[in-house]
């Protein structure tokens, strides 16, 4: 979901296990040459879909181990989710809708097409947008909640799951 901490848990994973992050709306953003907001507003969402199921496919046909994080609406499309499961370790940051909201509301919206709109119902927007993608994400291989300290907690979970070990530095 959006504020869940996917890009900031996921760069620092990555410097845990030694290997590249890569965020999957700067990859769109580089092969569409337009921001986000503007693929949006120039051609809307399902143009903005269908780019990321490609750029999805692009990145985990790639050779080189990587952190990947993914937008909320990543694995809801396109068949996205199998994609990831079957190339991939998928983890889902399951963080309550409350807490979501409060890190949103801090300025988390105005970059955010979808969230753009939600305004005062945000809360609502989010606990309804939850409740739409939960079938997606409970395909993840590993569903982790929400802790002070996610990294720390994190690594005896994705040991256990019998992820990889960090890369010798």
């Amino acid at each position: 979901m959006p504020g869940s901490g996917k890009t900031t848990l996921g760069r620092a994973l990555a410097q845990h296990f030694g290997r590249p992050f890569l965020d999957l709306d700067a990859e769109i953003v580089a092969r569409a040459g337009l921001t986000v907001p503007d693929i949006f507003a120039q051609h809307g969402e399902e143009y903005f879909r269908r780019l990321e199921a490609e750029a999805l496919r692009a990145v985990v046909a790639r050779p080189e181990p990587l952190v990947l994080a993914t937008g909320g609406g990543t694995p809801c499309f396109h068949d996205n989710i199998k994609t990831l499961n079957s190339t991939t370790y998928t983890l889902w940051l399951d963080v309550p809708v409350a807490v979501l909201a409060r890190r949103l509301d801090r300025g988390g919206t105005a970059r955010r097409p979808l969230l753009a709109a939600a305004g005062p119902g945000l809360a609502a927007w989010l606990a309804k947008t939850l409740a739409a993608r939960q079938q997606f994400y409970a395909q993840a291989r590993l569903r982790f909640a929400e802790t002070n300290d996610p990294l720390a907690a994190l690594l005896p979970a994705l040991a256990q799951a019998g992820f990889p070990a960090a890369a010798p530095v």
